[in-house]
């Protein structure tokens, strides 16, 4: 099946969508397939054109959310193959999908998701190399050492996660801050949207992710002095690139962190502060980045006093349009 397969939709809101910008580098670059990613709530609304061999991909965490439901309803009308990423067992996204990849995260308690993302993001890079091998992109021991290399993730999220008393003390400055930037280029866009996210969904302070490059189309403009903008710097050939952009926000008043893999310590000469994750496959780097990103909006949430868990206005699973 996964040979005949011409295209892939992935589908999904909020952090389930992000998870599938990332899966579009991963999936694309691995298994040589076109990869569209699209946001559920307007999915449907757009009479989209799909080939009849092509294969939605249903990213939810409670597989009840709305809008990817009508989303799967609209694909299986339209005879489309349909697969299913969901937390929940027994879900109604997950039963009527035509198949179904558990990603077994367990009850996730806070609203703003961060186990369950994780874990779409593994069962996500599965996917890719099981598409990968199958349509020989890549040989059974290109498959084997990617997957040691993913087995080795959970210790490296540990490492970051020791390193956590710099992040608290650093979030600790950023608690009255009105903007916040978060950049980068390739995958780096796709970690930078969901770090972007979780700033707003639990400290409330304004955020935003953009594709480093596009900086100068506009976004420059509202850079002023003291403005924090993160950059995301995992994937090697994007590297000066983006140190670049930075470079340019600093010129314009901005204060700098820098999300880099360690060895990148000329970083330094650019960024104000910087985090350091440990060195992995580029395609998974999204696994490890995100981590520092949601420590920081958590801990800039907890120093404004606010309920983490529990964000103002936010429901745990969207079941209304």
């Amino acid at each position: 099946m996964i040979k005949n397969i011409s295209q892939i939709y992935i589908v999904a809101c909020g952090s389930a969508y992000h998870v599938g910008m990332a899966a579009q580098y991963v999936l694309e670059d691995l298994a040589r397939i076109p990869v569209r990613v699209e946001l559920a709530s307007e999915f449907r609304y757009r009479n989209p054109i799909l080939d009849p061999n092509g294969l939605a991909v249903i990213v939810s965490q409670s597989g009840e959310t709305a809008d990817s439901l009508a989303a799967l309803r609209e694909c299986k009308a339209k005879g489309i193959r349909t697969l299913a990423i969901v937390n929940v067992i027994g879900s109604s996204i997950a039963r009527e999908a035509d198949n179904v990849f558990y990603t077994l995260a367990g009850p996730e308690i806070s609203v703003a998701t961060t186990k369950a993302y994780s874990t779409q993001l593994i069962a996500s890079y599965v996917l890719a190399l099981q598409f990968a091998k199958v349509r020989g992109e890549i040989t059974e021991e290109q498959c084997d050492a990617y997957v040691k290399e993913l087995q080795t993730i959970p210790e490296k999220i540990e490492k970051i996660i020791e390193d956590k008393e710099r992040l608290q003390w650093f979030a600790s400055k950023q608690a009255n801050a009105k903007d916040i930037f978060f950049i980068g280029r390739g995958i780096d866009y796709a970690i930078s949207l969901e770090g972007s996210l979780k700033m707003k969904e639990i400290s409330y302070i304004h955020s935003e992710a953009y594709a480093a490059g596009e900086l100068k189309h506009g976004t420059i403009s509202l850079i002023e002095d003291g403005t924090l903008v993160i950059g995301v710097l995992t994937q090697p050939q994007l590297y000066e690139k983006t140190v670049s952009n930075m470079v340019e926000c600093k010129s314009r008043g901005a204060y700098l962190m820098g999300l880099t893999t360690f060895g990148n310590y000329n970083i330094e000469d650019t960024a104000d502060f910087t985090v350091y994750i440990p060195k992995t496959d580029p395609h998974f780097a999204t696994s490890l980045a995100v981590i520092p990103l949601q420590l920081l909006g958590y801990y800039v949430s907890v120093n404004k006093g606010l309920d983490v868990d529990k964000p103002r206005n936010l429901a745990k699973s969207v079941t209304v349009e």
